[in-house]
């Protein structure tokens, strides 16, 4: 059946069954890469999305469950690479093997969005359920108070905002 969808701003139609996880429609349908495959149970949260501003994990999610909302994906935070979240993962250098980051980066800015200034109570509440193998945990937590605060640096700033960026080390 066909599905009309909102991906990263974009409309777009699949012809899909009403069952099928987001994480394929995304990576084989789409071709967006970003969504990364970990246990196909919602257990490891490499797959996080926002579904209508909530992170959610696309293996667990049937494209009918999110046809009627706005999803974005790791594609879609910024066009170029700037959102807050990702300028503070290069900035602390979080990935190891890098597999678990696009997931975590997508809890990260959901939590953000929610609260601009989290406490490390909030970031270990959001984030739980996003598994990282390798254990950047510590890295993760500091990147995420990074970009709180390079987010805002940017909102105090807005004349500037489009010129800040963090130092990559």
């Amino acid at each position: 059946m066909p599905y009309t969808l909102k991906v990263n701003g974009k409309s777009t139609s699949v012809d899909v069954p009403a069952d099928t996880p987001m994480l394929w429609v995304l990576r084989d349908v789409l071709s967006l890469k970003g969504t990364k495959y970990g246990c196909g149970m919602g257990l490891c949260g490499a797959c996080t999305i926002h579904v209508g501003g909530q992170a959610v994990r696309a293996c667990q999610t049937p494209v009918v469950a999110a046809a009627s909302k706005d999803i974005v994906t790791l594609e879609g935070l910024s066009a170029d690479g700037t959102h807050p979240c990702q300028l503070a993962w290069q900035e602390i250098d979080v990935p190891q093997c890098g597999y678990c980051q696009a997931g975590q980066i997508m809890s990260a800015a959901a939590l953000l969005a929610k609260k601009a200034n989290p406490t490390d109570s909030d970031i270990d509440a959001a984030m739980n359920g996003n598994l990282c193998r390798c254990g950047t945990y510590i890295r993760i937590r500091q990147a995420i108070h990074r970009a709180a605060a390079i987010a805002s640096s940017a909102i105090a700033r807005p004349a500037e905002s489009a010129a800040v960026t963090a130092p990559i080390r």
